[in-house]
């Protein structure tokens, strides 16, 4: 898969300024105005790095942020997206880059149209 022509293995080593010259104008408002998450990118490295010793998936990590954005480091990692009921675990894949957390997590039930009523 390639972001913007980059392969995952290489955004993840480009430095943090270089990466928010490939996203776009929201994101790199948002990462400019410092509302970055960290306390949620940590537990995400600290899962992946116990998972890595164990050889397992990841944990899952539960988060209410549906605005975070999906980042490089995040790929491979497991996140319960809160929907606002419950929690559906969704696993961060390449081509999820760029896009938020809540565009993976539906948040309404989606309408089964019947029959229609008598009258």
């Amino acid at each position: 898969f390639f972001y913007r022509g980059y392969e995952v293995h290489k955004l993840l080593d480009l430095s943090h300024r270089e990466l928010m010259k490939l996203m776009h104008a929201r994101v790199r408002r948002r990462f400019q105005r410092g509302h970055v998450p960290n306390n949620l990118m940590r537990r995400l490295r600290k899962a992946k790095r116990d998972a890595a010793r164990s050889g397992d998936k990841p944990k899952v990590i539960k988060t209410h942020l549906r605005n975070m954005v999906i980042i490089p480091e995040m790929v491979g990692s497991v996140i319960g997206v809160h929907n606002g009921k419950e929690f559906t675990q969704v696993e961060i894949k390449p081509d999820m880059i760029g896009h938020y957390l809540g565009e993976f997590a539906i948040s309404y039930k989606p309408v089964k149209h019947g029959r229609p009523g008598v009258g």
